[in-house]
């Protein structure tokens, strides 16, 4: 081939290359410029009002000069997603993600989450602190201003007391979403009365008054605090629950000062219902023929966590093809329980594990001769099965002498203002109390 037309040739693809290059940088330069100029259109986040009065914003950060943008992080968008239109790039990006892990795992961005941006004012639209708020009360701060700093702080909480009374018709859920509470008051309500009140037996007339903490956070709801004291009335007999601190331990006791834990829960689940009781004949739906039901069936959605009744020793865990999946655990020399047809163990149960009164164990099944999901549960005394509805068993540790004095000061305050929430139909029971 000619020199000519070669170097003709070389010098032409030489040009096209040049002007590509040309091309990419000018298009990189332009979506990096309007990415400063118009940040919200690449995010989705909204540009703030900031007043150049403002000191110190919701997050302690001061934004005085900034331009603060709010956004809901995407489905499937990373910390890189979010920083990139801030010409933060993976470099730095690496660095924060190296700083944080102690602190908080970027690679645990959930979507939905809202995060925050300040970037400067001027036209690099520097990016100086970007917010991610892991829950309405906590947030962690990536502080760009000088060297990285990645820092995890809490909104302020406000307390406010709250009192609250309520007759059953169904049920506590049902009764607590028509006064407008919280569920979780209900939970916490049942975690007071857990070895007082079998709350799968409760009945229309029951009857209750609490009061207690509401947290606050930005105004809005967030969570039900400490009851400090409740009154409830089961199946015609009434229980109170004081909270009550002592040698930096919180408790509940009753109006005698004992305590309000027993040895054992009343029950393994958390609402449900007892489908089946102990009997010495029941008609077995799957051999079709009466046969003796020594124990309890508790009926309960799959997957519902079941818990130990009291501390012990996992002596027995494996499957059968009458029982399913099935646990046994030691409390003593005295006491034994057996947890049947589970779907699935608790996280880290295993043969000789020791578990703690409320531990999840394993969790509701249908697995084994079973019509249903559904907990069999079965308790054994000196290892003779024995109706667990029917045991009565002592409470913990009562207020200690020492504070008896601070206890009944307590008491008798909080014992008058739960009078003054008292029913008209309970007025003359409430008054025998002293």
């Amino acid at each position: 081939m000619n020199s000519f037309y070669l170097f003709k040739i070389l010098k032409n693809k030489s040009s096209q290359l040049s002007s590509i290059i040309f091309l990419l940088l000018v298009s990189s330069l332009i979506f990096l410029t309007s990415c400063s100029e118009d940040v919200e259109s690449y995010t989705g986040a909204e540009p703030v009002a900031t007043p150049d009065s403002l000191i110190v914003n919701e997050f302690g950060i001061e934004a005085a000069g900034l331009i603060e943008f709010k956004g809901k992080v995407k489905k499937n968008e990373t910390l890189t997603d979010l920083l990139l239109p801030y010409k933060i790039y993976l470099p730095q990006i690496q660095k924060i993600a190296s700083t944080s892990k102690d602190i908080f795992d970027v690679r645990k961005i959930i979507p939905g989450k809202a995060y925050t941006a300040y970037v400067t004012k001027d036209s690099l639209r520097q990016l100086k602190y970007f917010v991610y708020e892991n829950n309405p009360l906590d947030y962690t701060v990536i502080d760009l201003t000088d060297t990285i700093k990645i820092v995890k702080k809490s909104k302020p909480v406000v307390t406010v007391e709250k009192q609250l009374v309520g007759v059953i018709e169904t049920s506590l859920y049902e009764t607590m979403m028509d006064l407008g509470a919280s569920i979780q008051l209900a939970l916490k309500l049942s975690e007071v009365y857990q070895w007082q009140i079998d709350f799968y037996g409760i009945q229309s007339g029951d009857y209750f008054k609490v009061i207690f903490d509401q947290d606050y956070v930005d105004g809005k709801f967030f969570r039900v605090g400490k009851i400090k004291a409740a009154y409830f009335n089961h199946r015609g007999t009434g229980y109170y629950g004081f909270h009550f601190e002592q040698s930096n331990k919180a408790d509940y006791f009753d109006e005698e000062g004992n305590s309000l834990q027993k040895q054992f829960l009343k029950a393994p689940l958390k609402f449900s219902r007892i489908s089946s009781r102990y009997s010495g004949r029941r008609f077995h739906p799957i051999l079709k023929r009466y046969r003796p039901h020594r124990g309890i069936d508790y009926a309960a959605p799959r997957g519902t966590p079941v818990s130990a009744v009291g501390d012990g020793r996992v002596i027995e865990k494996r499957y059968s093809k009458s029982a399913g999946y099935f646990l046994k655990v030691r409390h003593n020399g005295t006491y034994t329980s057996g947890y049947l047809h589970l779907s699935r163990y608790g996280k880290g149960i295993r043969k000789g594990s020791m578990v703690k009164q409320g531990d999840v164990i394993g969790y509701v099944g249908s697995t084994g001769l079973s019509t249903g999901p559904h907990l069999d549960f079965r308790f054994r005394k000196h290892g003779s099965l024995v109706n667990y509805l029917n045991l009565k068993f002592p409470s913990s540790h009562p207020v200690d002498k020492e504070h008896i004095e601070e206890f009944e000061r307590l008491k008798n305050i909080m014992y008058a203002r739960l009078s003054m929430l008292a029913f008209p139909y309970e007025q003359k029971e409430m008054a025998n109390l002293n």
